[in-house]
């Protein structure tokens, strides 16, 4: 990958008019802040067609491509398989994106959100092919995926698939050795295959931007004036085989705060991974339950309660403060929707049977309604 400034625009996060409204992006603040982050140097912009219901890449549009020649910016955006039903849907979807982002070509396209079950229709419907065709005619230049699923799904579709130029994974300091999502393993994997990375949820969906007290000290006793979301970010930017980390900025502050750090990069050193390291420790000491997402609960649960998905938001609002809490309650909202409610639990100790960990996962569930329902 060619040299450049680390630090990506996210189009995912959007400025809003109405905050209820996710389609009502201002494009007054967004002109400004495209032209902005043009300005100190920096050209990445990544959207996709799921991000604001469909209006991101219409922004990006209006924002960057009706403003800005061709050379200022590099634009990645990604195939959403699960957005595409046949085979012959795929050149429309192609042709739709490019039509909307108001481009000829993306310099970076990806496979996007890719599992084991996405690898299987992208390769039924002959999606690798396509970009492969897409490259060939000079209307993608680099093609790679995004990533969410476990580090040996990621082993497979490389080993399949060398032909990708580069993957999009999940990596920041709390998910580094996170079970559930196993960011070391998932860069390493791709250090072993030679395919340099994009870092995308950096400060962890905002989380690490608004981290406790006690953390937020430690930080501030190394570094006064940086604020927690650089720690992240420049944790992230610091990996070798990372070439740009993507964050979704909603307003001028957080796009200043990115570019006063991110212009002039200074990799982490030694004594602040440490200090990184004791953070991560000590916010995920404050996890209530230390669920390992196994499942093995899961499978005989009378109620169907997806216990796993209810403790990790437990934890969530445990880590990071009761000021995620109505966050985690509408996520809850989502997780036990057509199935069982922490409330629903008879007890009957199956779960608890299964359980490796030896978790006291009833009464886990009581603690969960307390605070979900």
């Amino acid at each position: 990958m060619e040299n450049r400034k680390k630090l990506g625009f996210g189009l995912m996060r959007l400025p809003l008019k109405d905050a209820s409204d996710n389609t009502s992006i201002d494009y007054d603040l967004l002109c400004l802040m495209a032209d902005r982050f043009i300005s100190e140097g920096f050209s990445y912009f990544d959207t996709a067609a799921p991000y604001h219901k469909g209006k991101s890449e219409e922004a990006f549009r209006e924002c960057v491509a009706k403003r800005h020649p061709r050379e200022a910016y590099t634009l990645a955006d990604k195939l959403s398989i699960f957005m595409v039903e046949k085979a012959e849907d795929i050149p429309k979807f192609f042709d739709s994106q490019l039509e909307r982002c108001g481009v000829e070509y993306f310099d970076y396209y990806l496979l996007h959100a890719m599992s084991d079950e996405r690898l299987k229709k992208c390769e039924d419907l002959g999606a690798f092919d396509f970009v492969k065709r897409m490259k060939e005619e000079g209307r993608i230049r680099k093609a790679g995926f995004s990533f969410h699923d476990k580090p040996e799904i990621l082993e497979k579709i490389l080993e399949r698939h060398p032909e990708a130029d580069f993957v999009q994974l999940q990596i920041n300091y709390m998910d580094w050795e996170a079970p559930d999502v196993e960011s070391r393993r998932c860069y390493e994997i791709c250090r072993a295959h030679g395919k340099p990375v994009v870092v995308m949820e950096p400060v962890k969906g905002g989380l690490l931007a608004d981290i406790p007290e006690e953390a937020k000290r430690l930080l501030e006793e190394e570094l006064p004036s940086a604020s927690p979301a650089s720690w992240a970010i420049r944790y992230a930017a610091s990996l070798d085989n990372v070439f740009m980390v993507l964050s979704g900025m909603s307003d001028m502050s957080q796009m200043e705060d990115n570019l006063s750090f991110m212009k002039d990069l200074k990799i982490l050193n030694d004594k602040e991974k440490a200090l990184v390291e004791r953070v991560a420790k000590l916010i995920k000491e404050r996890e209530r339950i230390s669920c390992t997402a196994c499942r093995y609960c899961t499978d005989g649960c009378p109620k169907s309660i997806p216990i796993p998905d209810i403790f990790k938001l437990v934890n969530k609002v445990s880590m990071y403060g009761e000021n995620r809490l109505k966050a985690a309650k509408d996520s809850y909202e989502q997780a036990v929707k057509d199935r069982g409610k922490a409330s629903d639990c008879i007890a009957c100790g199956q779960c608890e049977g299964q359980c490796p960990q030896h978790l006291g996962i009833i009464d886990g569930l009581k603690e969960a309604a307390k605070l979900f329902e």
